[in-house]
């Protein structure tokens, strides 16, 4: 189905549950997404992919986190994925690179972990979003002490993700004058609890690695902003669950990136940052 056939099906499952009001109210948080999974023959989201070299314009420095080299975790093509997303990223967005400082997996560099203690791995810098045009992009072969991933192409099934129950984006929703004390102070876990069928609706995204859309949150926790900016401001690129080659990102394993939305309409990913779970 096309996004607005998929949402107008959204609409009635949770109408069902919800009413019609807090329906849509409920459904404007909707974001469109892609749920990434392994292609098979023929599947593949473009150069979407986990692992691998990354895909940068000629001319473009490595990035690096006081002079020791991030790896490269993954790649979004958005030149397959962007119909889908409607008027969220402006034309010709192309590939964007993700980057982190390995400093957990097997073949992490001593130093990486050394420095990742010293900072504690709460600083923005610990990341990248790199964007490069797509007919000018070519494979790059990472620097010594940088992790290089066996790489896994992806297949990208479009559909709505919501906040996960814990996220702050339910702060902004009216559930209605009939709403107890106790929904009022949990709205995310009562619309959950009302929603029969969850998994079945249409447009989930039944994958835990996730381009666009909201973040999950196996702990339980929320989204880690630097300088306590508000989560709501932010718009979700990217999310990585826990894998046996890596474990990032806290007590759950799972890696997200997440950029302000201004700069994501405009096209600007320097601004792009890892949000973790739990660091």
């Amino acid at each position: 189905m096309d996004p607005e056939t998929t949402l107008s099906a959204l609409r009635e499952f949770c109408a069902e549950r919800l009413g019609a009001e807090l329906a849509a109210r409920f459904v404007a948080l909707a974001r469109p997404g892609f749920a990434l999974t392994a292609a098979g023959p023929g599947e593949a989201a473009g150069h979407s992919r986990f692992g691998g070299r990354a895909l940068l314009e000629p001319g473009t420095l490595w990035p690096a986190f006081e002079g020791f080299p991030l790896s490269l975790l993954a790649i979004l093509d958005n030149d397959v994925l962007a119909p889908w997303l409607g008027d969220l990223l402006p034309a010709g967005t192309g590939l964007l690179n993700f980057f982190y400082l390995d400093s957990d997996s097997e073949q992490c560099d001593p130093a990486a972990f050394r420095l990742a203690a010293k900072c504690f791995g709460n600083e923005p810098q610990v990341g990248r979003v790199i964007a490069a045009r797509s007919a000018h992009a070519v494979e790059v072969t990472p620097p010594a002490r940088s992790s290089t991933f066996a790489p896994v192409s992806w297949a990208a099934s479009p559909g709505f993700a919501f906040p996960d129950p814990w996220d702050r984006a339910y702060d902004t929703l009216e559930l209605g004058p009939e709403a107890d004390d106790m929904a009022r102070l949990m709205p995310g876990m009562h619309i959950e609890d009302r929603l029969t069928e969850w998994s079945h609706r249409p447009g989930a995204l039944g994958s835990e690695d996730v381009a666009f859309g909201w973040p999950e949150f196996p702990t339980g926790s929320s989204l880690w902003m630097p300088d306590g900016e508000d989560p709501n401001l932010y718009h979700h690129l990217l999310q990585l669950s826990s894998r046996n080659e890596w474990h990032i990102g806290g007590d759950g394993g799972w890696m997200h990136w997440s950029t302000p939305t201004e700069a994501l309409r405009a096209g600007d990913f320097s601004r792009a940052i890892p949000t973790p779970d739990i660091w």
